[in-house]
C-alpha cells in the first residue's frame, strides 16, 4: 500500500455518496463505506472505484472486535481520522408521523459502537432536523452522552445547516453532530456563506457578510437540454450531446468540468462531457402535461401537489419518497420551471450539486431515492472543510485521474445487485405496494420510465 498523504475517512450509512463525495471534496480520502442496500452499494462502487464498498448492515459490523472490523474495512496499520455518516433517519422525520420505537432509531447508536472501536480523531453523524425536536430530543442527549462516555467531546448546541446557504440551490435543512477525541482540538459548524433566497436575514435585514444568495435554479439546470425532444430517452437515461453544452453559469461549469472550482480536492473523475446521464423522460398525460403548464413558477400545481421550480430562486427539499417495506411510494418531483414535465434524474442531481460524472441507477425511483436520500456534496464539504481544519491537515490538490467503475452497476436490478456482493436478496424487503389509507390517494412507485397521472 502506497503512503496516504491525505487524511482518512470512513462513511457509514453511505447511500450512493454524497456525503463521501462532499469529504472527497474537502480533502479527505475515504478508504471504505457500508451500505446495507445492494444497489445503492453498487453505484457507491460505481463512482467510487477506489474505496472499498462493503454491503452489509452497519449493526452486524459493530458487533465485530476492533481487529476484525478493522481488518472487514480494510485498514491495515492505518489510523482513522474521521468516521462520517447518516444513519436512518425516517423515525425522526417531521414529514409524516414521527415514531419515536421505530427500530431504526437504534442505528445511531450502532455508530457510537463503531466509533468507540475504531477510535477515529473525530466524528460527524448528520440527520434531519426532527431528531433534536419533541420525544426524540431525549434521544438525542442519549446519544451524545453516550459519545461523551467514550471519550467524545461534542460541539454543542447541535447545528443545523441549510444547504442553500453553502451554494447548493436547494431549501434543505439538515442536522449535524460533530465530535473530537479529546486529544484533539474541536471541530466547529462552519458558518452560512450565502443569504436565504427570501433575500433578508433576522428582522428583514441583510447582512453585510452574505451578500450574495448563491446558485439559483436557473443556474443550475438552465442550460440542459429538454428531454422531451430526444425519444431515445424514454428507453435510456444516457443522452449523447451533439455540442459541448454552453454552461449558464460558473455553478453548472462547475458540475460539468468545465471550470475548476477552487474548493473542490476530489480526484478528477474520467468521463465523457458529450455523455449526459440520468436522463430518463417520464411519461406523462396530456392533463398533467396541461395543469404543469398552467401552474406559476413558485407555487404549487393544486391536484399533483408537484411544486413548480422558481427560476430565479432555490428548488424546494429533494424527498426520497418511502422505502420498499413501506409502500414504495414516489415522493412528489418537482415541475421544471420552463417546461410542462417533472425534472428528471440529472437535473435533481444538479439541484443537489453532485457534478455530472456522478452516475446514479438508470430507473427514476431507485435514481431519485439515491439522491434524496443523500447529503448534497457541497454542504458534506463545507462540514468537511471544518473538520480538516481542526485536525490540523492539509488539503492536497490530487493529479491523478480516477476512472469510473463498471457502468453496468448502475443497470443491476435488486437480485443481481444482491449477488454481485453476496450478499442475501431479501436484505432489503421488495416492494410492497400497498394501497394509501385515510382517504389518500395511493402514489405507485415508477418503473424505469415513471407515468404521472
Amino acid at each position: 500500500m502506497s503512503e496516504r498523504t491525505r487524511p482518512i475517512a470512513i462513511d457509514l450509512f453511505a447511500g450512493a455518496g454524497g456525503l463521501s463525495l462532499g469529504f472527497e471534496q474537502a480533502g479527505f480520502d475515504i478508504v471504505a463505506a457500508v451500505e446495507i442496500d445492494p444497489i445503492h452499494a453498487a453505484i457507491h462502487k460505481l463512482n467510487f472505484p477506489n474505496t472499498r464498498v462493503i454491503c452489509d448492515n452497519v449493526r452486524s459490523l459493530s458487533n465485530l472486535s476492533a481487529a476484525m472490523l478493522r481488518d472487514r474495512l480494510g485498514l491495515e496499520n492505518e489510523d482513522v481520522d474521521v468516521v462520517i455518516g447518516g444513519p436512518p433517519c425516517q423515525g425522526f422525520s417531521l414529514i409524516g408521523h414521527r415514531v419515536l420505537e421505530d427500530p431504526r432509531n437504534s442505528l445511531v447508536f450502532e455508530f457510537v459502537r463503531i466509533v468507540d472501536k475504531l477510535r477515529p480523531r473525530a466524528f460527524l453523524m448528520e440527520n434531519v432536523p426532527g431528531m433534536a425536536s419533541g420525544g426524540h430530543g431525549q434521544l438525542l442527549r442519549e446519544l451524545i452522552e453516550g459519545f461523551k462516555a467514550i471519550g467524545y467531546r461534542i460541539q454543542e448546541p447541535v447545528s443545523v445547516l441549510n444547504a442553500a446557504h453553502f451554494g447548493v440551490p436547494q431549501n434543505r435543512r439538515r442536522l449535524f453532530l460533530v465530535g473530537g477525541r479529546e486529544d484533539v482540538e474541536l471541530p466547529q459548524y462552519p458558518d452560512a456563506r450565502f443569504l436565504p433566497s427570501n433575500g433578508t436575514g433576522k428582522n428583514g435585514h441583510r447582512p453585510a457578510f452574505l451578500a450574495q444568495s448563491g446558485p439559483t435554479v436557473a443556474d443550475a439546470i438552465g442550460s440542459l437540454p429538454d428531454v422531451e425532444w430526444f425519444d431515445e430517452l424514454l428507453k435510456t437515461d444516457c443522452l449523447t450531446l451533439p455540442a459541448p453544452l454552453v454552461e449558464s453559469s460558473d455553478y453548472a461549469r462547475y458540475l460539468h468540468g468545465t471550470l475548476r472550482d477552487p474548493d473542490d480536492y476530489s480526484y478528477p473523475r474520467e468521463y465523457d462531457p458529450l455523455m449526459l446521464t440520468g436522463c430518463l423522460r417520464a411519461r406523462h398525460t396530456t392533463l398533467s402535461v396541461q395543469r404543469f403548464a398552467q401552474t406559476v413558477p413558485g407555487t404549487t400545481e393544486p391536484t399533483s401537489r408537484f411544486f413548480r421550480l422558481p427560476p430565479d430562486g432555490h428548488s424546494n427539499t429533494l424527498r426520497a419518497g418511502t422505502a420498499s417495506d413501506r409502500g414504495a411510494f414516489t415522493a412528489p418531483r418537482p415541475i421544471h420551471p420552463f417546461y410542462p414535465r417533472c425534472i428528471t434524474i440529472r437535473e435533481a442531481a444538479r439541484l443537489h450539486s453532485f457534478p455530472d460524472w456522478f452516475r446514479f441507477h438508470r430507473t427514476i425511483w431507485h435514481g431519485f431515492r439515491q439522491i434524496g436520500n443523500a447529503v448534497p456534496p457541497i454542504l458534506g464539504r463545507a462540514v468537511g472543510q471544518s473538520i480538516i481544519k481542526a485536525l490540523g491537515a492539509r488539503q492536497e490538490l490530487p493529479h491523478q485521474r480516477v476512472k469510473l467503475g463498471d457502468e453496468q452497476l448502475a443497470f443491476l436490478d435488486m437480485g443481481s445487485a444482491a449477488a454481485h456482493f453476496g450478499v442475501d436478496r431479501s436484505v432489503i424487503p421488495q416492494r410492497n405496494r400497498i394501497a394509501a389509507t385515510n382517504g389518500h390517494r395511493s402514489r405507485q412507485p415508477t418503473s424505469a420510465v415513471g407515468t404521472l397521472l
